[in-house]
């Protein structure tokens, strides 16, 4: 072993004490903690698809049942509170500018867009339009999917060697944690990071046969260099393991009443480059009760290669909302 890997191992050791440590003094804090849990009063978000809520006409990346299937806005819902698009303004109350395959700082998107906005250009925006942030309001980092997607991509193609692939991931999850400081420094209290889940345990991922491992270590680089650099930041900044969240499911799928975690329920196939991993693949922003392989939709894991169904989505907002209320 490196001297170099010793010593990010021992960085990530140290930030999951931190965080650990964190965790247990709120939960030492008694009951008197779930009493004055925190209600939020409202929720703005910036990310990826992860958080797109329907920048593209109303559409997000489930199937589009007409349900709230999205993990954000389900969570908002726990709460009583609805998730625009920025497109309704600030002013509208919940809100998100997520924008699908955008990337934290880098351009083009995973997809090979130019125009769509980076999660910094998404903050600036929010600030521009006179966004402030309230006492209660929470904030969602929902972003790193695009990230990871974008250099496996070009790992892929030959532009990259797997280490060069891990570094330019590692830069993204640092350039996460300064949006998440940005914030802090801007007046936001609460801050929500949710990050990439296990990119091997996806179609895409299992696709690739033994190189199904580099796809799980793509989107652990990016956690692990955020966790990192957010080491100082516990009293604010509250990481969501959304790992954790889809390994548990996955191994267990019974419990949420699938019984298929391989396919992607829906064939609406992009002809372009859609959610950015290769043109001519299904793309769930546009996906219906009418582009569907099986009626049963409700039984299938994932929508596309990379995004869940409704049923999971929904699982993910209540383990979200699960771990806020322990929290804070």
């Amino acid at each position: 072993m490196t001297s170099e890997r010793r010593l990010f191992q021992r960085r990530t050791w140290l930030a999951s004490v931190a965080w650990g440590g964190a965790a247990a003094l709120v939960a030492g804090c008694g009951s008197s903690s779930i009493e004055s849990a925190l209600t939020p009063a409202r929720f703005v978000a910036f990310g990826d698809s992860a958080v797109d809520v329907g920048q593209r006409s109303g559409a997000t990346y489930s199937v589009n049942d007409g349900s709230l299937n999205n993990w954000l806005t389900h969570l908002a819902s726990r709460y009583s509170l609805t998730v625009r698009t920025d497109a309704v303004g600030v002013a509208a109350g919940s809100v998100s500018y997520g924008r699908g395959q955008a990337r934290v700082v880098t351009k083009p998107d995973a997809a090979g867009n130019a125009a769509t906005l980076t999660v910094r250009e998404q903050i600036d925006a929010f600030i521009a339009a006179g966004g402030r942030f309230a006492a209660n309001d929470v904030v969602i980092l929902g972003a790193g999917l695009s990230d990871v997607v974008a250099e496996l991509t070009r790992m892929q193609a030959g532009q990259q060697t797997d280490a060069q692939m891990s570094t330019a991931i590692r830069a993204a999850g640092t350039a996460l944690a300064d949006q998440a400081r940005r914030l802090v420094t801007a007046g936001a209290r609460y801050v929500v990071m949710v990050g990439p889940y296990n990119l091997g345990l996806s179609p895409w991922g299992r696709a690739q046969g033994n190189r199904a491992g580099v796809w799980t270590s793509a989107a652990a680089a990016f956690n692990e260099a955020f966790l990192v650099a957010t080491v100082d930041m516990g009293a604010n900044v509250l990481y969501i393991d959304a790992p954790y969240f889809y390994n548990l499911a996955l191994s267990n799928p019974g419990f949420y009443s699938i019984s298929n975690v391989a396919d992607a329920v829906c064939n609406s196939v992009d002809a372009g480059a859609g959610i950015g991993t290769g043109t001519g693949q299904v793309n769930s922003v546009l996906c219906t009760t009418g582009t569907l392989t099986n009626a049963t939709y409700a039984n299938f894991f994932w929508a596309d290669r990379l995004h869940a169904n409704p049923r999971v989505q929904r699982e993910m907002g209540n383990y979200a909302f699960d771990r806020l209320r322990a929290r804070w």
